[in-house]
Formats: C-alpha cells, structure tokens, sequence
C-alpha cells in the first residue's frame, strides 16, 4: 500500500490477542500515506445490530422451525403439505401452487443468510480457549456453546486478519449473527471491515461497538474511516479533549498520525507539520506507533518542500522499523535522485 499520508492507528485484532507489534497482529505503517486509511489496532471484528440470520427463538439452530426439521412443516415429510403426498400428486409442480415462487424466493434469501451465520469452515484444531481471558469475558454474558462458536470465529479472524482480510471479515460477521449486541463482536467486524478496505461498513460497526460500550478507544479508525470516505473535515470533528483524555499514549499519538493526515487532505500541510511534532519524534523506542510517527513526519516534511530533512527522518524511520513494514527504503533512493537531480541543474 502507498504510504504516503498520515493514516492511523493499528489493528489490536479481536481474537482478544495483540496482533503484532504494539498490540495486534502485524498493524502496518501509519497510514494510508495518501489520504486514505491505514491500519488498526484492536483486530476484532464485531457488529450488525439485532440481525441474526435465522436463529430466533430456535436456540441459535438455523432454519428451524417449531421443533421440526429444517424445511419440513406441521407433520409430513419434507417437501409435503396436508397429509404428506407430494405436490405432483395433485397436479402441479413442485413449487408453482400457492405462491410457490414467493416460497422459493424466501428459500434463497435464507440460503444467504445462512451462508452468513455459517460463515467460513473453522479448522477443529481452534479451540475458544485459545482467545484470550478479557475476549472470554466479553463473551460470558452468552450460553456456553453459542460462545464456544463465536470465539471460535473471532480467533479465525485475528489469525486472518492481515494475510486475508476479506475472509477474517466473514468469521466476523458470522460471529455477530450470533450475537449482534455485544460491544466485541461489533469491534472486532468493524476491525476486519477496516482491513479489507470496507471503510462504510467499519465505521458502521465501530459507531455500534461505541453505543454499545462507551468507549474512545476507536476514534482514530473511525477518523480515519471518514478520511478514507473523503471527509476529512470530520475526521477533525473526532479530535476532542474528552476523546484525547480517555485515549492512552499509543491512542493519542495515532489520532495525531489520523489529524495530521486529514489537515493534508485539506491541503494544511504546515498545520499537520505544526501537530506532528508535539509528538515524541525523537523517542528511541522501536514501538509501531514510532515507526508511524515517523514515516508521517517525513512524508509531510517532504510535501512542504523540505526534501534533505525528509531525507533524514526516513533514515530514521528504517532504524525504528526492523519489520521493514513501511517503503522507506524506497523512499529514500526517490529523494537521493530528487537531490542529485536538483544538483546536476545547478
């Protein structure tokens, strides 16, 4: 991905386990370096409000109605009505009397929401005990199998959530068929959303997780959400003292990473500059939010004009970045010929 921005926070990942550095697995360079979002912290999906596919009153059993089978009414035997014999019996065909193809319909639309609640196979090797304890206890207001099954999916998402976003998305929003009003599975679909690039559907779920819970911590995704939507001017609005006060270093410092980038999509590249460097630049930490930082400092660096300093910190960045997440590499050959080039017309 072009890191040419100041886009945000990394995905902490939902399994309830860090992702990778700072605190989830693999969280990628700060931002979408050019006006769009970056990656998350917190990997775990969550959310849709109060839509479970087919699971109502039938104990989380799809497609079950009155205690019966799946697809079998009152008494007969699947696919009868009044008395068991088949519908070709008394003339018609399969389907085609009484509203038949209404019925059929209503069968399709179930078979999607199924696939949904379903969602992708699960290794047997991936046991709930495996999320951990915090995530588990997030998950103790449910009936023990129903939890069993949902942690079961939220751990295939964390697993999932950088080698294939899309699919650890699906786990998600399995997970949230079961259990649409709990904050963690509403954060851990918005997080997986976030990472396969639907940035609507995430802040749709980050905003659920947030009613939910009451919690700040996901206001630099869900800045960055309204960046990568082009509305930077209210991915200002997120920028609060009382937002700032419940976020802990790491949250402040990628809600700055998140402004900064917005105030560029406005074309304020001083004013991100100016709120880039109350952060700790010089820190010698090897933290990801460091390495973010950074990259977003010299990037803006380079924007205003200032290419031997932008040349500089991206040196820096290479040594805060041992899991060469960022091209600064590259970045660096691309300005050491914007300098030669620049000398060679003098």
């Amino acid at each position: 991905m072009n890191q040419s921005s100041g886009r945000g926070p990394d995905r902490r990942n939902h399994t309830g386990r860090p992702a990778k550095p700072g605190d989830t697995r693999g969280s990628k360079p700060a931002d979408r370096r050019d006006g769009k979002p970056a990656d998350r912290r917190d990997g775990k999906p969550a959310e849709s409000r109060g839509g479970k596919p087919a699971d109502r009153r039938s104990g989380g059993k799809p497609s079950d109605r009155r205690g019966g089978k799946p697809g079998d009414t009152r008494k007969g035997k699947p696919g009868d009505r009044r008395g068991g014999k088949p519908a070709e019996s008394r003339g018609g065909k399969p389907g085609d009397r009484r509203g038949g193809p209404t019925r059929s319909r209503d069968r399709e639309e179930r078979t999607t929401d199924q696939q949904t609640y379903d969602g992708p196979p699960i290794p047997d090797d991936i046991a709930a005990t495996d999320l951990d304890r915090y995530a588990r206890d997030q998950l103790s207001n449910l009936p023990a199998k129903l939890a069993d099954r949902v942690a079961r999916h939220l751990i295939m998402a964390g697993l999932l959530l950088d080698e294939d976003p899309e699919t650890a998305y699906a786990h998600a929003l399995a997970a949230r068929a079961r259990a649409p009003r709990n904050a963690l599975i509403r954060e851990a679909c918005g997080e997986t959303a976030y990472a396969a690039g639907h940035y609507a559907q995430a802040l749709a779920e980050l905003r659920a997780a947030r009613r939910i819970n009451g919690q700040h911590l996901y206001a630099p995704m869900m800045a960055d959400c309204e960046r990568a939507l082009g509305r930077p001017t209210q991915a200002l609005t997120y920028d609060t003292p009382t937002t700032r006060n419940h976020l802990d270093q790491t949250g402040n410092i990628e809600l700055t990473i998140v402004i900064a980038g917005a105030r560029r999509d406005l074309g304020q590249h001083q004013a991100a500059l100016q709120l880039l460097q109350t952060e700790p630049l010089h820190t010698t930490t090897r933290a990801p939010w460091a390495t973010r930082l950074k990259y977003t400092y010299a990037d803006t660096l380079h924007t205003t004009g200032n290419t031997h300093e932008a040349l500089q910190w991206f040196h820096r960045v290479i040594a805060t970045d041992p899991h060469h997440t960022t091209d600064a590499p590259q970045r660096i050959t691309q300005l050491e010929q914007e300098l030669a080039a620049e000398n060679d017309e003098k």
